[in-house]
C-alpha cells in the first residue's frame, strides 16, 4: 500500500513541475524546465532505497517552490515570441519610435 501512495506522490510532483514549467514568459526557460524535470526524474526512476526517494521527493518540493517564484518573476520580464513560438521574424526599424517588423530577406 505503502509503495502506491508513493508513486502517485512522485507523479503527482512530476505533473506540477511540468504543468509549472508552463509558466515562465520566456521560451528558454519553459525548455529547460521542462527538459530538466524530465531528465531528474529519469535520472531516479530506477531508485529502490526509500531513504533515498524520500529525498528525491524532498528535494523535488523544494525545487516546486522554487520554480513557482521564478515563474511569477519572469512574467515581469516579458519579450516578444521568438521565431520557434510562432512569433514574427525579421528586422525591427522604424522612425518615431514605431517599431514595424520587416522581413528579412537575406
Amino acid at each position: 500500500m505503502g509503495g502506491e501512495t508513493r508513486k502517485l506522490e512522485v507523479l503527482s510532483l512530476y505533473r506540477h513541475l511540468l504543468r509549472q514549467s508552463r509558466g515562465f514568459a520566456a521560451y528558454n526557460f519553459r525548455e529547460y524546465a521542462k527538459r530538466r524535470t524530465r531528465d531528474a526524474f529519469r535520472e531516479g526512476r530506477s531508485e529502490q532505497s526509500h531513504e533515498k526517494i524520500r529525498e528525491m521527493l524532498e528535494k523535488g518540493r523544494k525545487e516546486l517552490q522554487i520554480m513557482k517564484r521564478q515563474t511569477v518573476v519572469s512574467q515581469f520580464f516579458q519579450l516578444d515570441k521568438l521565431v520557434v513560438e510562432g512569433g514574427k521574424s525579421g528586422k525591427q526599424t522604424g522612425d518615431e519610435g514605431g517599431i514595424v517588423r520587416v522581413k528579412d530577406t537575406g
